[in-house]
């Protein structure tokens, strides 16, 4: 009989396996499960120099997999960035913010880089320009809100060189005082180009501290539990060149996400060249179970880029999108390159569908692997035409960071169903979860899950009634073994199974029993990926890699390692006295009232009850 190299024996592993739902045991071998079941039966593997280890009754699930993750951009930029995902109050932000600006020398920036919402702090708002200059006035600050807006302070401006003079871009918009000046908020009005420019201004980390920041990055998301992630490119993410890292990480052997990447075009008007070049060079699934490619997107051309922002109306796509798009999609189906494509709005998506049955009907599809992202207001019509030419839906917790937006612009009605995850589940269509982290959403993947499973934002806004929310064990699935669809790797990770990848995590609470609120709040006691521990915590933690240290030694990563976890220290003044803030039970029903208010309020943190009366709202109970 063959000899396991590893066996967990007393664990509660639900393993995503519809045959085998449930085992205490599990045994690995050569990077794979060898046995999963009973302790007697996984045990009849164990040999003389076979590792054991007792899971003390924790809960063991597949490896997480991240459907929809910008994990080698976020790489190069983690060490550089300071953190507010999951912080509890505005307050403690400012804290942080003005530690940092303190730490960070010149010519560096201070940088708050997506991934949170104003909805999650206790005192509901952003902070203002006030703030961030009395918080930090010789440093440099950018902080980037969503896609919607960023926040400089004047160090920044004067780096970035934004004046009086400086015209607004096409695309987007620098707010300006009465006398013309800059204020130090931008505006992405209709698109995020501005702000995506004015990020990639900042100074870039060494190659050695890049690879310093990937290393730490992936340690996060092992501690959350991710062990495989599909990496949708990104803007400025220009192949081959910002990909060194990664492979050499990978040839070092020291990945410990897996990656599928997609190439996203970085040429407006010149998108098919890039793939024309792209398609010379790799085929789809080159590379190993660590690092392989995975096809085209989520950028196809810039003129089908339906960029979401609720703060504004919806974006109409340019009449000439379908003569671009066809002519790639046919490039891509006649090369049989999977591909991904951005889509956030129904309308979008339909002129879409055009184009891909028009190029079925000439090149037919055939089981080519294809998919929406996010696809937040997509009709059972659209589900349909999806399903029927073989396609996939790629879902992120976008909506937990900015429903009270969508909310206040399309109505509480519209949101219930945004997006119809449950409705895609009943057409049969391929769904996978993930985050579109880091400059949207949280990368924390348990944030996700506790928003498909409550139906709430960050901030606590009840978003959907039962008949839209997703049961436990159908969310794990989609963020395990729905999410392998979509790297066409469905037969190989996602289960905790006989023969597939041996990734695997021990969870710190019962994901399955525990209140919805404690959701937010599950890590990984022990992450393992292809049958070697990457993470370890708690009792777990002798059996854990040392960690690498952060370079450079100034970075936010030293003292803010991440989503944030620590009981948050006393605040002072009125914030310590602040009650719980409550959410409207009066007509109003959202979080948020007056869209020009949201992005230009300059009410100070000391005077909370000016706030929201210049929003117009008495309903607010403090």
């Amino acid at each position: 009989m063959t000899t396991a190299s590893l066996i967990f024996t007393n664990g509660k592993f639900h393993t995503v396996d519809r045959a085998n739902p449930l085992a205490t045991a599990v045994a690995i071998k050569d990077g794979k499960f060898l046995a999963v079941g009973s302790e007697a039966e996984v045990m009849q593997f164990a040999g003389n120099d076979t590792q054991i280890i007792d899971a003390k009754g924790h809960t063991g699930i597949p490896g997480l997999n991240d459907s929809h993750l910008h994990l080698i951009r976020g790489g190069l930029n983690y060490n550089l960035e300071l953190r507010w995902e999951g912080v509890p109050s505005l307050a403690d932000a400012l804290r942080m913010l003005r530690e940092q600006a303190l730490r960070t020398p010149s010519p560096q920036w201070v940088r708050v880089v997506g991934g949170w919402s104003e909805f999650q702090f206790a005192e509901r708002r952003m902070p203002t320009l006030d703030e961030i200059n009395a918080a930090a006035p010789d440093t440099p600050v950018f902080i980037l809100h969503l896609y919607d807006r960023a926040l400089l302070n004047r160090a920044a401006l004067r780096v970035v060189g934004y004046t009086k003079d400086t015209p607004n871009p096409p695309g987007g918009e620098i707010q300006r005082d009465s006398n013309g000046n800059p204020t130090g908020m931008l505006i992405a009005r209709p698109n995020a180009m501005l702000l995506y420019a004015t990020l990639a201004k900042g100074p870039k980390l060494p190659l050695e501290q890049q690879v310093n920041s990937t290393r730490q990055f992936m340690r996060e998301l092992n501690r959350l539990g991710l062990t495989s992630a599909i990496d949708a490119g990104g803007g400025f993410q220009n192949y081959p060149d910002d990909y060194d890292v990664i492979s050499e990480l990978h040839a070092k052997m020291q990945l410990t996400v897996r990656i599928a990447y997609n190439l996203f075009t970085q040429n407006p008007g010149n998108e098919l060249g890039d793939f024309e070049k792209w398609t010379d060079m790799l085929k789809p699934g080159q590379g190993t179970d660590f690092l392989r490619h995975n096809g085209a997107g989520e950028m196809l051309v810039f003129s089908a880029a339906d960029f979401e922002d609720f703060l504004e109306p919806r974006p109409d796509l340019a009449p000439g999108m379908e003569d671009e798009l066809e002519r790639v999609v046919r490039h891509l189906v006649e090369h049989r390159w999977p591909f991904r494509l951005h889509a956030t709005y129904n309308e979008s998506i339909s002129r879409m569908l055009d184009v891909f049955e028009k190029v079925n009907r000439d090149i037919p599809f055939n089981g080519l692997h294809w998919f929406f992202d996010h696809a937040e207001t997509i009709t059972e019509a659209n589900i349909e035409r999806v399903k029927a030419l073989g396609g996939g839906l790629a879902v992120q917790h976008r909506m937990a960071f900015q429903g009270e937006y969508f909310v206040d612009r399309y109505g509480k009605e519209a949101a219930k169903q945004t997006p119809p995850v449950a409705r895609m589940l009943e057409a049969g269509v391929p769904v996978g979860l993930g985050t579109d982290a880091t400059r949207v959403a949280s990368y924390n993947p348990w944030t996700a899950l506790y928003w498909l499973v409550s139906g709430r934002t960050v901030g606590g806004l009840q978003l959907y009634d039962d008949n839209a929310r997703i049961d436990r064990e159908t969310a794990l699935m989609l963020w395990t073994k729905g999410s392998a669809w979509f790297s066409s790797e469905q037969n190989a990770k996602g289960e905790i199974k006989v023969g597939q990848l041996a990734d695997l995590v021990l969870l710190s609470k019962d994901f399955f029993s525990v209140p919805e609120e404690e959701i937010k709040g599950i890590e990984s006691v022990l992450t393992l990926v292809d049958g070697e521990v990457v993470y370890a915590a708690g009792g777990f933690t002798p059996l854990s890699p040392p960690p690498v240290p952060v370079l450079p030694e100034w970075s936010p990563v030293v003292n803010v390692p991440g989503h944030y976890r620590s009981a948050p220290p006393q605040a002072s003044g009125r914030a310590a006295m602040m009650p719980k803030v409550h959410q409207c039970s009066g007509p109003c029903g959202v979080h948020s009232h007056s869209h020009d208010v949201a992005r230009q309020s300059s009410v100070p943190v000391s005077d909370n009850n000016a706030f929201w009366g210049a929003l117009g709202c008495s309903c607010f109970a403090f």
